[in-house]
């Protein structure tokens, strides 16, 4: 789409970031073949060719205490980030999620090098916290792709670029929808009740959450002694939920990325950290209780600067709680455990959650045009707003680029 090979940098910290940095890559490598990748993300992003600047495991962190533990690290990383655009002229750096991280990286790479186009790619969510982030947006980001179809309007009221694509980690979970049938099959579970636990992608969040989830199982076995346990494990957490988990009741059952949308599909019921886990147990149909817990510093600064009510992006969408929440102090194995047994012994409970995803998910756009292959093409149409701008040729836009 341009003459000369583009030079794309990107920033994924995350594991799920690095999920949607990897489907954007295989789209820009197919509509600009000459392009060159660089920057940081994990395993998935260097698989389609990025060559990464240094590792990004230190960074998978939640929570404002995690957060400042690492602040002097992700400093130094984001210098070499925008040194890298520097030394080579970087034409666009795109950040995908990470907000901390790409708050830190693109002020440094606008110092030096302000001809690069900087598009942020997962928007921050202004919607639940410190709307004031829009400013910020607008002074150093030339463009903002969101994942959320009520999102746009944010930026845009302010001037900013800001779009509608979609999600591509969604969409892949919808294509990938799981087969109940064969998982259990394979694991000769016949109609045994089958609950699925999934503690979440971050070390801290497991060690965090797996006491009361813990609990939660044990209390619940009470009553279905049956009871199987099935988990989906995330690559960069295997070993400590695996060690966390082992002497569980319910006799776990460990799956890796290939059987996940299968595990997913197969279980009666789930409880899930707040996450991506939670519309990926959406678009298989699978009733869940979402529950989660900070550190009290994080607690105490989140209730300062929320403002909605709800942890689940499904419940985020519907504006209600379509799926219970037991939040910090309310993440306690008992009401847990008395919340999931009404999923598997009251069906209505079961169907109004169920039913509700269908809407959810379409607003969503799961099974709409590709997230991936719509981000791939802004980010070529705007590959050149940075130069533009520092020549101050680019009007203020809250629509496509020019």
């Amino acid at each position: 789409m341009t003459d000369a090979p583009l030079k794309i940098m990107l920033a994924a910290v995350e594991p799920s970031a690095d999920s949607i940095g990897a489907s954007l890559m295989r789209d820009l490598k197919e509509l600009a073949p000459s392009a060159s990748y660089s920057g940081c993300g994990g395993p998935l992003m260097e698989r389609e060719g990025l060559r990464r600047l240094f590792p990004i495991e230190p960074f998978a962190v939640m929570g404002a205490t995690d957060v400042l533990r690492v602040a002097p690290l992700a400093m130094r990383r984001a210098e070499e980030f925008a040194a890298a655009a520097k030394s080579i002229a970087a034409d666009v750096a795109v950040f995908i999620d990470g907000w901390a991280f790409s708050r830190l990286a693109t002020t440094r790479l606008r110092k030096q090098s302000p001809a690069t186009t900087s598009v942020k790619f997962v928007a921050p969510q202004v919607w639940a916290s410190r709307p004031q982030r829009v400013k910020f947006v607008k002074r150093y980001f030339d463009g903002v792709l969101t994942l959320f179809p009520f999102e746009p309007p944010y930026f845009t009221k302010e001037g900013v670029r800001a779009e509608f694509v979609g999600n591509p980690n969604f969409q892949a979970a919808w294509r990938a929808r799981g087969n109940a049938i064969a998982f259990r099959a394979r694991h000769r579970l016949d109609d045994i009740p089958l609950l699925a636990v999934l503690p979440g992608s971050r070390r801290r969040e497991v060690t965090r959450l797996a006491p009361p989830f813990r609990r939660a199982v044990e209390r619940l076995i009470g009553a279905l002694p049956d009871l199987r346990v099935v988990t989906p494990v995330a690559e960069g957490v295997s070993t400590v939920v695996r060690k966390e988990m082992r002497k569980w009741p319910g006799d776990p059952i460990f799956v890796d990325a290939d059987e996940k949308y299968d595990a997913m599909a197969a279980a009666n019921a789930a409880l899930t950290a707040s996450g991506t886990a939670s519309t990926e147990l959406a678009v298989n149909r699978t009733p869940m209780i979402v529950a989660y817990k900070v550190d009290p510093l994080t607690a105490f600064w989140a209730r300062r600067v929320k403002t909605t009510p709800y942890a689940s992006i499904i419940n985020v969408v519907a504006n209600r709680f379509v799926i219970p929440e037991f939040i910090q102090e309310a993440c306690e194995g008992s009401a847990i455990a008395d919340a999931l047994l009404s999923l598997f012994n009251d069906p209505a409970a079961y169907v109004e959650q169920a039913s509700a995803f269908d809407s959810i998910l379409k607003e969503l756009g799961v099974d709409g045009p590709s997230a991936s292959r719509l981000a791939a093409l802004r980010v070529l149409e705007w590959a050149h707003l940075g130069k533009k701008r520092s020549m101050g040729t680019v009007p203020p836009s809250s629509g496509p680029a020019p």
